[in-house]
C-alpha cells in the first residue's frame, strides 16, 4: 500500500482555495458546490473539504487544530521569509529539532497547523 491522500477540513472553501493555491500548491480539482479543493502536492494529493456550520459537534472539532501534516523544503528559513512575507501567519521561527531537522509551524485561515520541514 502506498499513502496517496490527506484530508484537511476547513469552514471556507474558496478562502482555502486561495490560501493554498497562494502557497503554490498546484490545483487538480475545485468544486464549490460540494465544498472540495484537491491539490497535488508530487505524489500524495491534499484534499480540502469545508465543514458546515450547521454540521454535528464531531465534524466540526476537525477544523482548527494540528494536522500532523508537513511539507517538505530545502531551504526552510528563506521559505518561511517567502511566506511570511506574503501575509502567512507562522506560530514562531524555524525551530532545529532533537532529530537535528528543522521545523516552522503556519497557520490556514481557519486555524489548522501545517509545518514546514526541513531534514537534516
Amino acid at each position: 500500500m502506498q499513502l496517496s491522500a490527506v484530508r484537511l477540513f476547513v469552514r471556507n472553501i474558496a478562502q482555502a482555495k486561495s490560501f493554498y493555491t497562494g502557497l503554490g500548491l498546484e490545483l487538480e480539482s475545485y468544486d464549490a458546490a460540494h465544498g472540495v479543493c484537491i491539490f497535488n502536492t508530487g505524489g500524495i494529493k491534499l484534499i480540502i473539504e469545508s465543514v458546515a456550520s450547521d454540521a454535528p459537534d464531531d465534524e466540526q472539532i476537525l477544523v482548527g487544530r494540528f494536522t500532523g501534516l508537513s511539507f517538505h523544503c530545502d531551504d526552510i528559513e528563506s521559505k518561511y521569509h517567502e511566506l511570511k512575507s506574503a501575509g502567512v501567519m507562522f506560530t514562531g521561527a524555524p525551530e532545529k529539532q532533537f532529530w537535528g531537522g528543522w521545523l516552522a509551524t503556519f497557520v490556514d485561515p481557519d486555524g489548522n497547523e501545517i509545518q514546514l520541514v526541513q531534514d537534516a
